[in-house]
């Protein structure tokens, strides 16, 4: 019974992240449209284009190879993969053992080395332009990523979410600089990887500017809707990440009840409100950075990851 139980609270949150991560699409969109003093659109409404591209029929070019009809099944699968054994509402699922840091990494870093090698499959310009600058992106933010891993691992002793989460809650953190600085790092690291302005800006397609659409370009029907649900998902999962790392309020304890595990995920539902809230004011403040400014931007990430693995090293008590 025990065990019927603890999975079917981790298949309840390997949904959540599903129907969540379209609305927190929506919930972006709409506040940026207030901010901009627009009626914008509804919060559902990523919901109705999803259901629309899985009902038109999927146009495939005819030199694509099988990989470009694979690749949006696998992207899916490797980011639901990864978002679903983040620590959401309660710590200590019967899959939190997979939940690391550095495998979460790994899953990313397939979805976007195929995602890349889709967009060059078909052998549009494009594609290829997309598929480059993503490289580019990858090789500042990935080595970001495992220093601000570094630097947790070296806090917390563990690279285990749960065991982060609960270290992260106790009163033996603290106040530490180096902490605030990957905090800043990993928040930098994520607006790259979601495409987000100052990067890239999700609603252009303009060749000269776009870097994830200019990959998708070629997909339609079923196959875009995966690749946009991905997208939406890795969203919602930088969000999960940070809140679960850096504000691990109300998180359920190993086998609570269901009073602990409702409070739990109304705290995170607020939670990715106010983290969706604060990036579209983020957005609707700043305008989009050069392409070759990006390299910049994410070196500045990759100098303050660094910092912090060196604070560490320097006094533990910073």
């Amino acid at each position: 019974m025990v065990l019927i139980s603890a999975l079917l609270v981790q298949a309840f949150q390997m949904a959540l992240v599903v129907l969540l991560a379209p609305l927190l699409t929506g919930l972006i969109r709409k506040a940026k449209a207030r901010l901009l003093r627009r009626q914008g659109p509804s919060l559902i409404q990523p919901y109705r284009d999803l259901l629309r591209l899985f009902r038109k029929e999927a146009v495939v070019a005819e030199n694509a190879s099988w990989l470009f009809r694979v690749a949006p099944y696998l992207i899916f699968a490797s980011t639901w993969v990864a978002a679903a054994v983040i620590p959401t509402f309660a710590t200590g699922l019967i899959f939190s053992w997979t939940a690391d840091l550095i495998a979460i990494v790994a899953l990313l870093g397939s979805a976007r080395f195929l995602l890349a090698l889709a967009g060059m499959d078909v052998g549009t310009s494009f594609g290829g332009i997309g598929s480059s600058r993503e490289a580019m992106i990858a090789t500042l933010a990935e080595p970001s990523m495992l220093l601000i891993i570094f630097t947790l691992a070296l806090v917390a002793g563990s690279t285990q979410l749960s065991t982060i989460a609960g270290f992260m809650s106790s009163p033996e953190v603290g106040l530490r600089v180096s902490l605030a600085i990957a905090l800043v790092a990993l928040v930098m690291v994520a607006i790259a990887e979601n495409a987000r302005i100052p990067v890239d800006n999700p609603a252009t397609h303009l060749e000269l500017t776009m870097v994830h659409e200019a990959m998708v370009l070629e997909y339609s029907g079923r196959h875009l809707a995966m690749i946009e649900l991905a997208a939406s998902l890795k969203l919602l999962l930088y969000i999960s990440l940070i809140v679960c790392i850096f504000v691990p309020w109300k998180l359920a304890a190993p086998e609570a009840g269901p009073i602990a595990y409702l409070a739990g995920l109304v705290v995170y539902l607020t939670k990715l409100a106010v983290g969706g809230a604060l990036l579209a004011l983020f957005e609707t403040s700043i305008a989009k950075m050069r392409v070759f400014r990006v390299p910049e931007f994410l070196g500045a990430a990759l100098m303050l990851a660094l910092l912090a693995t060196l604070l560490r090293f320097v006094s533990r008590s910073l």
